[in-house]
């Protein structure tokens, strides 16, 4: 399933991180990276396997927090936050290795994506009256909608643990959904999967930007996946920036195609 290529919907910056560097030790993970995010856009990250991908990831949900540089998350400049700071912000994050809870259901596993909405204290929740009782209604609510949405409803009461890889990806992506964020981080979502599983989830991922109007930033492997879907592209290699663009623009770049085919190294 390919992305209808338009102009960006809105010429609005989501996401603006200017000269971002990163370093573990004597380690570079990441040198002097720029680069924005626009409003309703899937912006994928692309590189070989330690490149930096999952690193910005971290640093945009306030993982890591960088040694040099600025990030601005809708034209504020942000300083250090963590990621629960960033949830509440509005942005949501899946993860390369699946992070669930396996001994828990699908539908109570979605469920704790809503923390982040979730206002009434411990003795109210306790007590199940009032407020957390019409609160705990709506977020179960706001979970089914995810669950129907996402066409996981026949899973619904299964423990994750015992379900095959490419639905507990699906389950992770409706956790993320379920926070009803504005920006979502996906780190590598089709990871693992069979043909079929892919062209679901690419289903979904367009979905949810285009329907529900989130952005999307992504890192994937499959190139086709990411060219079919992408409204920009930006390549990381060992680091650093080497490519930035549309699709069309970064699959012809020489130097990306270098280092794909590990001629740089």
């Amino acid at each position: 399933m390919s992305k209808t290529m338009t102009p960006s919907s809105s010429s609005n910056t989501v996401l603006q991180l200017e000269n971002i560097s990163l370093s573990f030790g004597g380690v570079k993970a990441l040198t002097n990276i720029s680069f924005d995010v626009k409003e309703h856009e899937v912006r994928s990250i692309i590189g070989p396997n330690g490149a930096g991908k999952s690193s910005m990831l971290n640093v945009i949900n306030g993982v890591y927090h960088p040694q040099a540089g600025d990030i601005y998350f809708r034209g504020e400049k942000r300083k250090q936050i963590n990621p629960a700071e960033a949830a509440r912000q509005g942005i949501a994050r899946t993860f390369q290795n699946i992070a669930l809870f396996k001994g828990m259901t699908v539908l109570d596993n979605i469920m704790t994506g809503r923390n982040t909405q979730m206002k009434c204290g411990f003795i109210s929740n306790a007590i199940w009256v009032g407020k957390a009782r019409n609160e705990e209604e709506l977020n179960r609510h706001k979970v089914e909608e995810v669950i129907d949405f996402l066409e996981i409803q026949h899973i619904r009461k299964t423990p994750v643990g015992k379900l095959p890889y490419g639905l507990q990806k699906r389950v992770e992506l409706a956790r993320a959904l379920a926070a009803e964020p504005s920006l979502l981080l996906l780190d590598e979502p089709m990871a693992g999967m069979n043909v079929e599983e892919k062209q679901d989830m690419c289903r979904f991922i367009l979905e949810v930007n285009q329907q529900y109007g989130v952005t999307i930033v992504l890192i994937e492997h499959d190139m086709g996946v990411v060219m079919d879907i992408s409204d920009r592209v930006v390549v990381l290699d060992y680091g650093k920036k080497i490519g930035d663009g549309l699709p069309n623009e970064v699959k012809n770049n020489p130097e990306v195609i270098s280092a794909y085919l590990g001629t740089n190294h």
